[in-house]
């Protein structure tokens, strides 16, 4: 059964303050979302706010009049449940593919929390059925394309919320059905929506957040698998440890970059292939391996600025206008997807940047130099080896770099030049997941090559750590002796890296 989202301790709606890591423990049922009575009361108190005004006679935008370039439109006080009805419905024209229903899920909840901070005068009975559609996991089908990223992300959040009112569709499971069926399954009628209620839902920046957060989760990990295949590559390489010294980054001590100059020093700690070639004559490293620190710091930097960024906007009320008192209502701009479409289009950069470097590494691996035969196989020529593979990983990165064009660069007016400057953040938040569905794809591959350079290494093993790692990459991927289906090997070490049990096997910081 699942558990009650109202009854069980844990984060408040609206009031709790909501980490990265608290938002993404609530979406995976790890930890309980709950309103209490202090939200409850903030909201009610809100949505009496709105009943004044109406009741009132006075002229506030979104409440009583018409939207957009339609705001000097006045709507009587009869009418003002249907322009809240007809608002979602004519929104609602979003196209594409459907988002990932755990993406829909996190619009579901960070809206719910943005609403129960008690500004936006919607009813209580809204946030509840929200919560309860999460509950009983009825999440809506919402498409990936329409949306540019001010005045909210309009066109998926009508989609989102027009299960409310009866319409659009939901998830029921993997499988997509109407919403009549899915609330006639959980025995619900649709609800009626009153003044303010549809514009404070599909106002808000809530498709671009989503997107930034589970980007946030996946950029974690690859952040911390790329240390790690690039240490497998140094080791395969024997190349020299010596540029991830303490006293080095201590003397340029950006954050990313000492993190990562340690973690590579943990990696590599107890290492008999490091030891073996402390003398070797070598001077330096192409900058692939020696400058891994200053990379993949740079990247994490960029991870560090979104996750705050996101955290701000996880916690914040971005619909509009907000209501500050049964005297006070404020149009204004919180909307505007800006603040987070300029740091997602540079973390996408980040992303991106973590694949550019492990495609050269790569590259190294195949020279044929420093004891390590041509493409990595003994037989080339009858046998072409692991030559293709890269071709993938060079591909993937061109794709990478076509898609880091920052999407908050442009803007093309909309509604009549009323909205005449667009933030395109929702662009920005979809090209941050492809670019990172991408490198993990890039760094599968180098772990297939460094775990085959690391088979002319033997009878000489790296540390316990990346032993592990080598182990468990062999467990579905064999050492390539003869030309095969190479291609198999790149899926099944996909997989392998999507795992949990792998996943605990590459460190974290």
């Amino acid at each position: 059964m699942p558990k009650s989202y109202k009854t069980m301790n844990g984060k408040i709606v609206g009031l709790d303050f909501l980490t990265l890591e608290d938002f993404l423990n609530i979406t995976s049922d790890k930890e309980n979302f709950t309103l209490n009575q202090q939200s409850k009361e903030n909201i009610e108190h809100s949505q009496q706010n709105v009943v004044k005004i109406v009741s009132s006679g006075q002229t506030v935008y979104g409440i009583n009049t018409g939207f957009g370039p339609l705001c000097d439109t006045k709507i009587s006080e009869e009418e003002t449940r249907q322009l809240q009805h007809n608002l979602l419905i004519s929104h609602a024209v979003g196209v594409g593919n459907p988002i990932k229903k755990e993406i829909s899920k996190s619009m579901l909840l960070a809206k719910a929390h943005a609403l129960a901070k008690g500004f936006s005068g919607v009813s209580l009975r809204v946030v509840e059925r929200i919560l309860l559609m999460v509950e009983k996991d009825i999440i809506p089908v919402v498409p990936e394309k329409g949306s540019v990223g001010a005045s909210g992300d309009l066109a998926p959040l009508s989609h989102l919320f027009l299960p409310l009112i009866g319409e659009g569709k939901v998830w029921d499971n993997d499988k997509i059905i109407s919403t009549k069926e899915a609330l006639s399954k959980h025995q619900l009628e649709p609800i009626h929506l009153s003044a303010k209620e549809g514009l404070g839902l599909i106002n808000g920046t809530q498709f671009i957040l989503a997107h930034a957060i589970h980007g946030l989760e996946k950029f974690s990990y690859l952040l911390n698998l790329a240390d790690v295949t690039g240490a497998l590559s140094l080791e395969a390489y024997e190349g020299s440890p010596s540029p991830f010294k303490e006293e080095l980054h201590k003397i340029r001590p950006f954050k990313g970059t000492q993190l990562v100059a340690k973690q590579m020093r943990d990696l590599l700690d107890g290492s008999e292939i490091a030891f073996s070639h402390a003398d070797c004559g070598r001077v330096q490293d192409p900058y692939s391996l020696r400058c891994i620190p200053q990379v993949h710091g740079a990247s994490r930097n960029a991870y560090f600025h979104l996750k705050e960024l996101v955290e701000i906007e996880l916690n914040s009320v971005t619909d509009n206008p907000i209501v500050i008192s049964e005297q006070e209502t404020i149009s204004g701009g919180n909307f505007h997807g800006q603040p987070l479409a300029m740091a997602l289009d540079y973390a996408t950069i980040a992303a991106s940047e973590l694949g550019n470097i492990s495609d050269r590494r790569q590259y190294l691996l195949l020279e044929g130099k420093y004891g390590l035969p041509r493409l990595l196989t003994e037989s080339s020529g009858l046998d072409s080896g692991f030559m293709i593979p890269q071709y993938t990983s060079a591909a993937l990165c061109t794709e990478n770099k076509t898609l880091c064009f920052p999407a908050s660069a442009d803007s093309i007016p909309t509604s009549l030049g009323q909205e005449d400057h667009v933030s395109m953040g929702s662009i920005s938040g979809r090209k941050f997941n492809q670019v990172l569905d991408n490198v993990e794809r890039i760094l599968a591959i180098e772990l297939m090559y460094a775990c085959q350079g690391l088979e002319f290494r033997r009878p000489k093993k790296t540390s316990a750590a990346l032993e592990k790692v080598f182990q468990a990459v062999r467990s579905v991927c064999p050492k390539l002796k003869e030309d095969r289906l190479i291609g198999e090997d790149i899926e099944n070490i996909i997989c392998l890296i999507q795992s949990d049990d792998f996943k605990k096997l590459i460190p974290t910081t």
